[in-house]
């Protein structure tokens, strides 16, 4: 109710789209070096981080080693519901740490944690951060941070309440050829008005895959009713455990997975993230292996600014690639996390100006996270960003799920009758 009542008020009074973001930045900053002194251990400039990792799956452990790597983090537990995972975290960076199932008990039992890392399905997302910024942790949470959209407003209003620090795991906020081509390109005009934001992203691997001969039957320690959490009961499914991903009970799809990473990136760009309609087309057209998350799936969303962005996507067989394009009246800028190109409006053959990324843009994004737990600063990819575009990707579903167009009021965030 707060979150709302602010953003209503807020809307009316910045007639010339000053952001909810920076004001809340503003506001939440304060609150945080105000109370700098009360933080559970203040951190010293040599101070090793003590660090908790709640899902210990692929990504788990792999952002787990970006924070080892930085000889700032020591990774004291490692939670996840099947043992083998928090066997193979221990082994690749995380020697010492104590082992759980129940991130409750980790959070109980870890006083002395500075942090966590959240990188469980998207489902457990809300609680285990809610639970994780009222214990008095920073946390970084993989994108998207909520499985649906009413989850969002909860959680920013843990991270203030708690002065909290959280991260959001849309790495290109703080990757450099993005804010290379913010400042560049798009800053200094040169694609003239902006009226399409063109995302894609074809052939996604992890959407397809299968799960091992080792889970055709439930492991012995691996605790399939704690994996379910707040999902309603079913019987254990070893693809529904795998490839949560391509199941709407424990996740978005590609939408929420893919779609939230580029809408993310064209709010950055835009410096607005408030949609007021979407409307969305696809299904399982190829894959029917009992999925429920389309294998194929075009979204369209609009902005009152008078522009519009699109993601379109499809596991078929073929075709790959993902990309933003932002297209304006005076040139286009195409960009990936490897490289991005300008294209400016003229006749007769066209040489891009081509930059290069430096080098994968999670390293970045964990280095400011590390860096605003020492300062108490907002993080680039700060909770409330997260949530605005976990929303926009989750208007898009909504709009398959119900076949129509959603008309939606960014300000009160709710989706209006037609």
């Amino acid at each position: 109710m707060w979150l709302r009542k602010f953003s209503a008020y807020n809307a009316s009074m910045q007639e010339n789209e000053v952001s909810r973001r920076s004001v809340l930045r503003g506001a939440a900053t304060g609150a945080a070096v105000a109370t700098a002194a009360s933080y559970s251990r203040v951190l010293g400039a040599n101070d090793r981080i003590q660090l908790g990792l709640i899902g210990a799956g692929v990504r788990g452990q792999g952002v787990m080693q970006d924070f080892v790597r930085t000889d700032k983090v020591e990774v004291r537990s490692v939670c996840d519901v099947w043992k083998e995972r928090i066997d193979e975290a221990k082994q690749h960076g995380a020697p010492n740490a104590i082992a759980y199932s129940d991130h409750r008990k980790l959070l109980d039992e870890g006083k002395n944690l500075d942090a966590v890392y959240i990188a469980t399905p998207d489902h457990w997302h809300s609680r285990i951060a809610i639970d994780s910024l009222n214990a008095g942790k920073d946390v970084y949470v993989e994108k998207p941070l909520t499985l649906k959209m009413e989850e969002g407003p909860d959680i920013v209003k843990a991270a203030r309440v708690n002065n909290r620090i959280c991260q959001v795991g849309m790495q290109q906020r703080s990757g450099k050829i993005y804010l290379q081509a913010k400042e560049e390109i798009i800053k200094t005009g040169k694609l003239g008005k902006i009226t399409l934001a063109r995302t894609w992203w074809h052939g996604n691997g992890y959407h397809l895959r299968k799960a091992p001969a080792n889970l055709q039957q439930k492991p012995a320690d691996l605790d399939w009713s704690r994996f379910l959490g707040p999902v309603k009961w079913r019987d254990y499914d070893p693809q529904q455990y795998y490839n949560f991903r391509a199941y709407l009970d424990f996740g978005g799809g590609q939408v929420t997975d893919l779609f939230t990473h580029w809408i993310d990136v064209v709010h950055m760009f835009m410096d607005q993230d408030n949609p007021i309609s979407a409307t969305s087309a696809g299904g399982v057209y190829n894959y029917k292996d009992g999925r429920t998350a389309p294998d194929t799936i075009n979204v369209l969303l609009e902005y009152p600014a008078q522009w519009t962005a699109t993601f379109e996507a499809t596991l078929a067989p073929g075709i790959t690639g993902a990309a933003v394009e932002m297209c304006g009246t005076e040139g286009r800028l195409n960009i990936t996390r490897e490289r991005y190109e300008f294209y400016p409006v003229m006749r007769g053959p066209v040489t891009p100006t081509v930059v290069r990324s430096p080098h994968d843009q999670t390293i970045d994004h964990v280095q400011n996270f590390l860096e605003c737990m020492r300062t108490r600063k907002l993080p680039n990819g700060d909770v409330w960003i997260g949530h605005r575009s976990a929303q926009a990707s989750h208007l898009g579903n909504i709009a398959y799920e119900q076949k129509r167009r959603l008309r939606f009021d960014p300000a009160r965030e709710e989706i209006l009758p037609l």
